[in-house]
């Protein structure tokens, strides 16, 4: 099993964080694993996630970054990382009083085997983000942890502003942060294969999944509303420079917020592969199944060049003949480690 990105949701109070959550729990086929907090001694927003949600696991009595060493969140991540539960992601949707550079710090040094950080994704309110959390002449210190800032409720701002007030926030977000991506929405309505993969769909059998009965479509929900991303997929035969690889993971195309795949590589007499993902800055490197389809690289994001993104993709899985350089190696093997 590879390991399962654990992606937190963070925003402040009334930003949308449970709406855009309830929102991409809709995909189909996906398995998605949940963590709740809530500040107070219920978990009233445990209440307000709909439908069905694999093995949810709850957290109240305060916010993620002031959990107990005893327990907290370590322990519904171990719970949720279980390779019976076959989980595609999890999701932590944090208090709104939580800091996101914190639950960021909590995510990336947990000691759970089987997960791995699936990047940043903090909800703002486009009407009132700079009445409430922007209001001082340096940008909060929030901007720093995001790999993915939802600018929501954009229909909240008359039409004739809206594309100057997405233009403010990514201005002011990449002050603190150049690297994070900035995408305005509706009612939360991302495209959930910003965050996660997506099972194929089953052939249709002419019934109704359960998914589709718990969330039925919502007559007010038009695809103008909805943020969709691009993908570009490239394969190629043979074992690949682990150098050209992560020259392109380490420095994306325009607009790729995330990049997936596996890579043959072969060193001395030996061929190994290795899946790599990329969320935002980070890049992660870990030992593939035996029989992993190799080589591939899917880049996904927000207006992509798709012809210059799958021409760079092209080069970085160009098949190479003899010996692979050392240093391509051991910059390889690096990364491995400090994915572990």
């Amino acid at each position: 099993m590879q390991p399962i990105p654990v992606i937190a949701l963070t925003g402040y109070l009334g930003a949308g964080k449970t709406t855009l959550l309830n929102h991409v729990l809709r995909s189909p086929n996906a398995r998605i694993g949940v963590v709740i907090n809530d500040f107070g001694e219920l978990n009233v927003d445990a209440g307000l996630v709909t439908g069905q949600v694999d093995e949810p696991a709850s957290i109240a009595g305060g916010c993620i970054c002031c959990l107990p060493d005893e327990g907290g969140l370590d322990v519904a991540l171990e719970r949720l990382a279980d390779p019976k539960l076959r989980l595609d992601a999890i999701i932590v949707e944090s208090s709104g009083l939580a800091d996101p550079v914190a639950v960021s710090r909590i995510i990336r040094f947990s000691g759970v085997d089987g997960v791995r950080p699936g990047g940043v994704v903090d909800v703002l309110d486009a009407a009132t983000h700079f009445d409430t959390v922007d209001r001082d002449a340096a940008p909060p210190a929030r901007y720093g942890a995001a790999t993915l800032v939802v600018v929501n409720k954009l229909d909240q701002v008359p039409a004739a502003g809206r594309a100057e007030a997405l233009r403010r926030i990514e201005s002011r977000v990449h002050e603190v942060n150049p690297h994070a991506h900035v995408v305005g929405a509706t009612a939360g309505r991302i495209d959930p294969a910003l965050l996660y993969d997506i099972a194929a769909a089953e052939p249709e059998s002419g019934q109704l999944s359960l998914r589709e009965l718990f969330f039925d479509a919502d007559p007010h929900e038009h695809d103008h509303d909805h943020v969709h991303a691009d993908s570009v997929t490239v394969r190629s035969d043979g074992c690949v420079d682990p150098a050209a690889v992560l020259d392109v993971l380490d420095d994306p195309p325009p607009g790729a917020y995330r990049m997936k795949g596996t890579i043959a590589v072969r060193y001395r007499s030996t061929t190994r592969r290795y899946t790599v993902n990329v969320v935002g800055p980070t890049v992660h490197v870990a030992d593939a199944p035996a029989r992993a389809e190799a080589n591939s690289l899917v880049a996904i994001g927000m207006g992509l060049d798709t012809a210059a993104v799958r021409d760079r993709l092209r080069d970085a899985l160009a098949p190479v003949t003899g010996t692979t350089a050392a240093q391509g190696i051991r910059r390889l093997q690096r990364y491995r480690k400090l994915s572990i």
